[in-house]
């Protein structure tokens, strides 16, 4: 049986869903409800604490669809890893684990790098966390996008898209950040981050079959502190120009849908930078907190999250 054939219509192996389906926040999902994950760099740990407050609720996704860092937590909760595991690994990451410096950038000619950081330590990471069954260890359907660099087109890997290429492979294309991170070359082209594209693809959901929507939006805020981008350089610079226009897409399309109903969940991260170690608590909790508070659930942990610091102390690190 192929992997499309499994996931025809069902959402865990063996089990069609109710008909009804679930209600979540008020909002009646209907018998397929997907889930979508957005980019965001490490602000994406929130997705987790999501999860456990939606997991908590009951929902069994009949879909997850994740972008960039919404990739690589997609593809292990789709794997139905233990999100206590996954909740440790994400408070013990540390810079080194996934952004290794290529010290060429700082040569005569650096400029024509390909990024700043090399790809191992990422790949690294990725061979080590995801399914080692990579896409026959998934037991909900999913998929990731990534951007092709030549063309401009998003492409879709997964049940239901291309699996030519190993699921580890998949989640860093999606996760290889301009600049930051070498485009991932595969059999088509070379492919960057799927956020370039769509950093909330809620409208792929739709496509697929989606009856209802449950979307954790990490991306960057509007506002950002511009002194504090500036003097951080060129690469500062760079990524705040692509996050004012993924923020741009990511609102009109929240603001304009009229596709399938849709919980649209927000954690309060804004201020927070796109390799922002530090706070990785932080983001875990505002992940939970939001969640709970959007589906009426009682916080177990009734005390406040930790208090927000001054944006330009949180901007993305992307240096040493």
């Amino acid at each position: 049986m192929s992997i499309l054939d499994r996931w025809l219509g069902r959402g865990t192996i063996g089990r069609e869903p109710a008909a009804a389906g679930p209600v979540l926040g008020g909002v009646a999902l209907g018998p397929r409800p997907w889930l979508v994950l957005g980019g965001g760099g490490l602000r994406g740990m929130a997705h987790l604490g999501a999860w456990r407050a939606i997991e908590e609720a009951g929902f069994e996704p009949t879909g997850i669809l994740g972008t960039s860092i919404g990739a690589l937590v997609g593809a292990c909760l789709a794997a139905g890893q233990p999100l206590d595991d996954l909740d440790a690994r994400a408070r013990e990451l540390t810079r080194p684990d996934i952004a290794r410096i290529q010290r060429r950038v700082y040569w005569v000619g650096g400029i024509r790098n390909e990024a700043v950081f090399h790809s191992d330590a990422l790949e690294k990471y990725l061979a080590d966390l995801l399914p080692k069954g990579g896409w026959e260890e998934m037991a909900v359907r999913f998929q990731a996008n990534a951007v092709e660099l030549g063309s401009g087109r998003t492409e879709w890997f997964g049940a239901g898209a291309r699996t030519d290429v190993s699921l580890a492979d998949a989640v860093y294309a999606s996760m290889a950040l301009p600049v930051l991170y070498p485009p991932a070359r595969l059999p088509g082209g070379c492919y960057v981050d799927g956020g370039v594209g769509d950093a909330l693809p809620l409208t792929r959901a739709a496509e697929l079959g989606a009856t209802g929507i449950v979307a954790i939006d990490v991306g960057a805020g509007a506002e950002a502190d511009a002194r504090k981008v500036v003097s951080d350089g060129m690469v500062a610079i760079h990524q705040r120009v692509l996050s004012i226009t993924t923020q741009r897409r990511r609102i009109e399309t929240v603001e304009g849908w009229s596709g399938p109903p849709l919980l649209y969940i927000r954690p309060d991260l804004d201020g927070y930078g796109t390799f922002d170690f530090d706070h990785i608590p932080y983001f875990l909790e505002a992940g939970e907190s939001a969640t709970r508070g959007r589906l009426g659930l009682t916080d177990p942990d009734p005390g406040a999250p930790e208090p927000k610091v001054d944006a330009a102390a949180t901007a993305a690190q992307t240096r040493g």
